[in-house]
């Protein structure tokens, strides 16, 4: 029995797809060559993401190109987030009809499936019956191929989560042994907590916690929001960095200097927030250097960790902890002073424990 172009796709070479936006523009190409009078298709899935809860594949037929959209939170079934973006837009450019799939066993409490996946096809015309008997068999041979990328898609998800992106890719790629690693040339951002053993001490583990999280979302959020990846968080504190590469040593520096400034606003606003609560404030350090690090696997041969290791990652360590006795917020080694043209305030050399020759030290303006 010869089977359909988009069935032989399903059984034979969809399992290998890289993605689900693969999956979705190759399925929806071998339909239109199996005669289907496709305008456009959606694959939604549940996301296993600490914020994301479903990503929806957008497919046009006349581009042949796949955009995403992704769902934040979820409300049940009654809740705003949890509509069919899919649907919705594919009856946009439907002339003819949607026709909707869950794929394997619909949800048996009816509606929208928050934990299983979509398929919706938008038609130039309305579907006949041996096309939508097509579609019905389309989803059905995708239930093994996509449970496949929806493990990926977890396991990638997981690794991510805990690990962050560098070191996620490098556990994917199957690096399970102690390696040198990769050297990395990037402007780096150390940050740590004013202060934070005492309150430890003095404060509820519960509200320690809350404040740690308050902290964290500040500083990593701005980090992430231009560009940055966090490293480590070490304590209270974190390392991240703006690497060098399809940007430049200038551009990496700007990217880090507009987290910085966008973490003290945000972590201002928190302080004013804690003060309306009785809560004492969150003063902080932050450093900023410019160089080359490593980073690999190390510890154990059955227990690793990846962590940075070279003088760069040290001095902006130690740079970081000369916050406090110069009262400043933020500090520049004099190597990322040289790659950025904002009005910096000379704080002269100062020698950094550790660090054989004695440091150049700028300030931002307070």
């Amino acid at each position: 029995m010869r089977l359909p172009s988009s069935l032989s796709f399903l059984l034979d070479e969809a399992i290998c797809s890289p993605g689900a936006d693969a999956f979705l523009m190759t399925l929806g190409a071998r339909l239109v060559a199996d005669g289907l009078p496709l305008a456009g298709g959606a694959l939604t899935q549940a996301a296993p993401h600490p914020i994301i809860a479903r990503r929806t594949w957008l497919w046009r037929a006349d581009t042949d190109r796949v955009i995403e959209a992704l769902g934040f939170g979820f409300a049940g079934p009654a809740g705003p987030e949890h509509g069919n973006v899919g649907r919705d837009w594919l009856a946009g450019l439907s002339a003819g009809a949607v026709q909707e799939d869950f794929v394997g066993a619909p949800n048996p409490a009816g509606g929208d499936a928050p934990d299983g996946a979509v398929l919706a096809w938008a038609a130039t015309r309305p579907f006949s019956s041996p096309e939508s008997e097509l579609l019905h068999e389309a989803a059905r041979y995708a239930a093994a191929p996509l449970a496949v990328l929806a493990a990926r898609s977890t396991l990638a998800a997981l690794l991510e989560t805990y690990l962050g992106r560098r070191s996620a890719s490098q556990v994917l790629a199957g690096r399970l042994r102690r390696e040198p690693g990769e050297t990395i040339q990037a402007a780096l951002l150390f940050a740590d907590l004013r202060g934070f053993t005492e309150l430890s001490e003095s404060t509820a583990p519960q509200e320690v916690v809350a404040a740690l999280d308050n902290w964290f979302d500040r500083v990593a959020g701005a980090v992430h929001a231009f560009g940055g990846e966090v490293l480590k968080f070490i304590g209270d504190g974190v390392l991240a960095i703006f690497p060098i590469g399809e940007r430049d040593a200038a551009a990496a520096c700007d990217a880090a200097l507009r987290a910085v400034a966008a973490a003290r606003a945000g972590m201002d606003h928190l302080d004013r927030s804690r003060a309306s609560q009785g809560l004492p404030p969150l003063p902080f350090g932050t450093a900023l250097h410019v160089g080359e690090m490593l980073w690999g696997n190390i510890g154990t041969a059955d227990r690793l960790d990846f962590t940075a290791i070279g003088r760069a990652v040290n001095l902006v360590s130690r740079l970081e902890g000369l916050c406090r006795p110069l009262g400043r917020t933020v500090l520049l080694s004099g190597a990322f002073a040289a790659e950025t043209t904002q009005p910096l305030v000379p704080l002269g050399e100062h020698k950094l424990r550790g660090i054989a020759a004695p440091c150049p030290v700028f300030a931002l303006p307070e």
